[in-house]
């Protein structure tokens, strides 16, 4: 599974928001399916842009995915990098296009259940639960004891401790 971290989170929780939204969804079609909705978030390009990245490459984002090489510099691997810097490794790209990965249907409200790849709503949903999962390992990997012997070093903490 996908390195929890908070970037990846905001991403896949501002896709599904976007897809929620309205937001052009095609599963066909690599700017506007499940990755190419999330490299619009991640990338800030447009669906037009990086169907011409990814038509640098051959095959579907799972096949593009496996083919990656950092070497190459081709415009696909700068969407695919995108990705990987991240936390996600070619199964996770895999499994977001074709909502496959079975610790994420294990986990979705109301119960395992297939999903369907080209539905909005069903994407939008394993979205949501992915983003959760990976928000509850980064919560477990928190030592909250430690925020409360130095809170001086929590980002955002204003509060200023008085001795009594």
């Amino acid at each position: 599974m996908a390195q929890a971290n908070v970037e990846l989170v905001l991403a896949l929780r501002e896709t599904a928001s976007r897809l929620k939204s309205g937001v052009h969804y095609a599963w066909g079609n690599h700017g506007s399916c499940n990755c190419g909705n999330l490299l619009q978030v991640v990338t800030k390009l447009s669906k037009e842009e990086i169907i011409r990245y990814a038509q640098t490459g051959t095959g579907e984002w799972t096949e593009l995915a496996e083919e990656y090489c950092s070497i190459t510099d081709a415009p696909v691997s700068l969407l695919i990098h995108k990705l990987e810097q991240l936390g996600l490794t070619p199964t996770d790209v895999h499994n977001i296009e074709y909502l496959e990965d079975r610790e994420v249907l294990d986990n979705l409200p109301g119960g395992f259940r297939w999903l369907k790849r080209n539905i909005k709503e069903d994407v939008i949903v394993y979205m949501e639960t992915f983003a959760g999962m990976l928000e509850e390992k980064l919560a477990k990997d928190i030592d909250i004891s430690s925020l409360f012997e130095n809170p001086a070093k929590v980002p955002g903490n204003t509060i200023e401790l008085v001795n009594a």
